[in-house]
């Protein structure tokens, strides 16, 4: 077995968690594996990050930010 044959996990300080239901629906937003916030567009996502001390730059850079449950467009429950 080789070391290549694991999954790869981001090492993204950022990751943004599946939908949750609520009214407006949100997603959950960790920085280092700890809760920072709720957003509920990717503007919150932003700003949040911000306020946390790590700006992002570019949302679809998996080495910053990682999406689980959907990408950046997914805010609303199918």
């Amino acid at each position: 077995m080789t070391e290549g044959s694991a999954p790869h996990l981001s090492p993204a300080r950022i990751t943004v968690l599946g939908i949750q239901p609520g009214n407006p629906p949100f997603r959950i937003v960790e920085v280092d594996g700890e809760f920072v916030g709720r957003a509920m567009s990717m503007t919150d996502v932003l700003l949040i990050a911000a306020e946390a001390g790590v700006p992002i730059h570019d949302l679809d850079d998996l080495d910053v930010v990682r999406w689980v449950g959907g990408g950046k467009f997914t805010w609303t429950l199918h």
